[in-house]
Formats: structure tokens, sequence, C-alpha cells
């Protein structure tokens, strides 16, 4: 999915860039809303894909048959979870890393650099069809893959344990190009676990039970990156435990980022070996249906996806999925950050997004009711500018949380303001979300629709990662500070703001660059949706034959 929640950044799979709205990784727009991306080679998505085109309710029905004898397959079922559960512990902690920054004072520029750890869930499409592709055939075409990726992933895992503290906590402040390259290789690592575990699912599960299959991707992900994120946070503060856990308080908090990241490592080596030596991957259920796999080669898929690309309604969506999001990237990437820097506890602003798990199970339901006719993108377009809105009640938040901080910290009436901003925007990003969804299942050529689909979520991933990379990257060009108290001096750059420092001085912000990209954020995404929003409900009118991949037919 996208990434737009300071509180979670899915994306995401995404859960979010850089900072969803409040977290970081709000990766759910984060994102990521990744966690609910289709897989690449879903028969379920490929027959509803099939259904939208042509219009066949009957067949659409026949195709959604009760699932039966799951029971046999529990054991199935409760493996894929597992494994999506682990997915989602480095996203997660990923997702901590920018609000355990900023509570340490690094700069915009830094941040910016860190996003670049959310971005391989939106371009793993470019080395699927490897993964897909190349493997050992005695050992099984997924766990070829599964095992190598998961037991890279422990080790990192354990190496972090032993330096991430000495990388946080440098003389010179946090090694940030360390930490992303680092931080990086796990969410490569994970996005390339993703694409085996999406794939073994088809085959691991019976076709009467392949539905299952997204739904462990979704609660397992979910899971995976509260854990990594919100419970993390939590216990490692030492204020929460103090407050909630504790009867006698103690300096730090239950566990540590390295206690973590060891715990973490361990498990994921320890059950990596059980898969490897256990699991047997091309075992057949007596009696069971199971899904054929697709078998295309690594230079068909690629050139697949390049005639797919080529398509001239494809080439013009493509375009304005890059670009829809430019007004929303200061507020879905700075704002979490901005309230940390202003003294809200990063662990509560995590917290928040416990409330609002109910509201995001319950929104795509909801929602679907509206797109699920001929035109779902003008639920995309009516939702556009609520959002814009939105983003501007978060620049007014953050202007408003410095005069709200009482000696305690927060009065319960500012988490409840800041809880209701953040379901609003909920609200207007799910119903952008679940519209383009549709609209994808709607156009995908169903002959391939797998790929189609994938494609096309990748590239609305993109489209939410690069505008807030580039809005961390302008928060301190943007910013005007000057010098009080000593004479002649200047903050233009870290250096300037030393001396100001060494001759008595201090440097006083007197604009802040977030509040200039808030409102230049917002001028763009008026301007996209008075042109351009209007050039992408007209794709709606297009016939079927429009989207189809001739090369195929």
């Amino acid at each position: 999915m996208e990434h737009s929640d300071f509180m979670t950044h899915k994306n995401g799979r995404q859960r979010k860039t850089a900072g969803g709205a409040f977290s970081p990784e709000g990766m759910t727009d984060m994102t990521d809303m990744d966690r609910v991306e289709m897989s690449s080679s879903d028969p379920e998505l490929e027959e509803e894909a099939e259904g939208l085109i042509r219009g066949s309710d009957s067949e659409r029905r026949r195709h959604r048959v009760r699932p039966a004898g799951v029971r046999g397959e529990l054991g199935n079922v409760l493996l894929l979870l597992f494994l999506y559960v682990l997915q989602g512990i480095p996203l997660g902690l990923a997702g901590s890393i920018p609000l355990i920054l900023q509570s340490k004072s690094v700069s915009y520029k830094d941040q910016a650099f860190f996003s670049f750890v959310f971005w391989p869930f939106s371009l793993k499409l470019l080395w699927a069809p490897l993964v897909d592709a190349l493997y050992f055939s005695r050992f099984g075409r997924r766990k070829s893959w599964l095992v190598p990726t998961q037991y890279l992933l422990g080790l990192f895992m354990l190496y972090l344990s032993v330096t991430v503290n000495s990388l946080l906590q440098s003389e010179g402040g946090p090694k940030v190009v360390t930490l992303t390259a680092v931080f990086f290789m796990l969410a490569f690592l994970a996005a390339t676990q993703d694409i085996a575990v999406d794939g073994w699912a088809l085959t691991m599960l019976s076709r009467e039970n392949v539905g299952y299959a997204s739904t462990c991707n979704s609660v397992g992900q979910t899971a995976g990156y509260f854990l990594g994120n919100v419970l993390f946070l939590a216990l490692e503060s030492a204020d929460f435990c103090n407050k909630y856990l504790r009867t006698e308080p103690q300096d730090t908090g239950i566990v540590t980022l390295s206690d973590f990241l060891f715990f973490w490592g361990i498990v994921f080596l320890v059950s990596t070996t059980l898969v490897a030596i256990m699991k047997k991957e091309n075992e057949q259920g007596k009696g069971k249906k199971r899904v054929q796999e697709e078998t295309q080669g690594v230079m068909a898929t690629y050139k697949l996806l390049f005639n797919i690309i080529k398509m001239p309604t494809v080439f013009t969506f493509c375009a304005l999925l890059l670009t829809a999001k430019i007004g929303f990237s200061a507020a879905d990437a700075v704002t979490g950050l901005k309230l940390v820097e202003a003294g809200v506890p990063k662990e509560q602003l995590a917290l928040l997004a416990v409330p609002m798990v109910p509201l995001q199970i319950l929104l795509p339901v909801i929602i679907s009711k509206y797109t699920a006719g001929p035109r779902p993108l003008d639920v995309f377009y009516k939702a556009f500018p609520f959002r814009l809105l939105i983003g501007l009640g978060y620049a007014l938040l953050v202007w408003l949380t410095p005069s709200l901080k009482q000696d305690g910290g927060f009065p319960v009436y500012y988490y409840e303001i800041v809880l209701i901003s953040y379901a609003l925007h909920q609200v207007a990003l799910y119903s952008m979300y679940v519209a383009c969804m549709a609209f994808h299942a709607k156009v995908s050529d169903p002959l391939i629709g797998g790929t189609y689909m994938t494609l096309l979520n990748t590239v609305t991933n993109l489209g939410g990662n690069w505008p807030s990379t580039l809005a961390l990257w302008m928060v301190d060009p943007l910013t005007s500070k000057e010098c009080q108290g000593a004479a002649g001096q200047s903050c233009g750059s870290p250096e300037e703001a030393g001396l100001c420092v060494k001759e008595g001085g201090a440097c006083v912000t007197t604009l802040d660059g977030y509040y200039v990209e808030s409102v230049v954020c917002v001028v763009i995404g008026l301007a996209w949706w008075v042109w351009l929003g209007k050039k992408m409900r007209r794709l709606q009118e297009h016939s079927p034959a429009a989207w189809r991949c001739r090369s195929n037919h």
C-alpha cells in the first residue's frame, strides 16, 4: 500500500516510507500498504480481474466458493502466518529508527537518506522474476530463496544487536550512512522473502483454501510490524515502562534495541532451520487439488513487463500514479518527526496506531461498496482534496503542539485531537487506495493478471516513496535560522551554527521549512487535482481492449 501514517509506515509492505503520517514508516500508506498488495501470481486476482472486465457476476460468484476443509491444512496456514509475521519484524524495526533518530536531533537530510530503507518493497518487481525462475528443484522452488534469505536476516539482526548502540550513540552523532546500509539490506531481504512466501502460498495450500493466503499475508505482516514497531517502542521507553509496567522506576525500558534484535535474530535462525529440515515443499495433500504455478522464464517476464508499460493507457496511468502523491508528501513523511521534535513521546505516537486497527479493517470493506462499479476512480478523485486539507490540518497541529505541552507531558485531549486527525487521514487514504486497487483489478488483462496487477501496485507504492524522500530532504534547505546573542554570526550551516554557539549566541528558527513544504505541497496537489485528476478519471472511459497487452493475444 502506500505509506502515510504517522503512527505505523506499513509500506509498508509499505508500512510507510520514512515517516508515515506519524511514524516514519507510518509505512502503511506503508505503507504500505504493501501488506495488502496482491501476490504477483495470485489466481484469485486473475479471476477477479477477469470477472470485472467481462462483467460476469455469475462467474465471480462461481469463483468465490466458500473454502472447505481448512482444518486439514491448518498447519500450512499457521506456517504461512508465521512466515509473514517474521517478514513484518524487520519492517517494524526499520519504521522505529527514524523516530529514535529524531529524538537524537539528526538533520532532516539524514532522515531523507534513511528513508531509502523503505524503497525495496516498492522495487521488488525488478528482481521478482529472478526469484521465481532460478532455484534448486531438489531443495524446492521457494525454499531455495526463503531459507538463505531468512538466515541472512537472522545474521544481520545478530550483527546489529552488537553494533547498533555504537551506530546510534557515536561521538559525532548517529552513523546514518551505516544504519541506512544495514537496514536497507534488512528491507531488501524481507522483500525477497515476501516474493518467495507469496509464491509458496499458492502451492502450499490446496485450491479451495488458497484464499487464506491473502489473509495470512495481511494479518501476519500487520502483527509483525506491530511487534517490531509499536511494541518495541513501548517496551524500550523508560517513561512508558515506569508509568504502566513497573512499581519501581528505572532509567531504561524493559528491553533495549540490542536485546530485541538479538532475540529475533535467534528466532529467525532457529525457525529457518526447522523449516529447512522438516517442511517438504513439494508434498501433495491427499485428495487436494494444488494450484498450478506459473513457470514463465526470466527474460519472458521482463519482456512482458516492458510490453505492458509501452501501452499508451498504462503509460499514462503510471505517470499519473507517480505524481499523484506529491501533494501529500510533507504531511505523510514529516509530520510524525515534527511532533517528536516538539516533545511528543515517540512511544505514545506509536501506541495511537492501536485503536486504528479496527478502522483499518472496516474501511476497505465499507469503501469497496462504492468502488465496485464501472468508475472506481471517482472515489479517488473525490477523496483527493479532503486528504490535502487534512495535510494542512497536520501542519496546524504541529504548530499548536508546543503551546499545549504541560509539565507532565501532554493532556488527554491533545492525544484525542491527534487520534481524530489520524482517523480522518485514514478515511481519505483508504478511499484513494481501495479505489486504486479496484481500478487495477478492473483493467488488468486476465491472461496476465498477476504480473499486470503487481506492476500497477509497484508503481503506486513508488509514487508515494520518492515524494516522501524528497520532502524530508527539503525541510532543512527551506528552514531559515538566525543567530541571536552573537553579532555578525549566522546559522546557515552546521559549522556556522557551531560558531554562533561558541560566541555565546543561539540559533533560532525564524521560518520552519515544514510549513513552507506543507503549503507548497497543497498548492501542487490542488493543481494536480484540477488538471491531471480529471485526466485520470477519463481513463475509466477507455474500452477494456485499450488495456489488453496485444503481444499476448
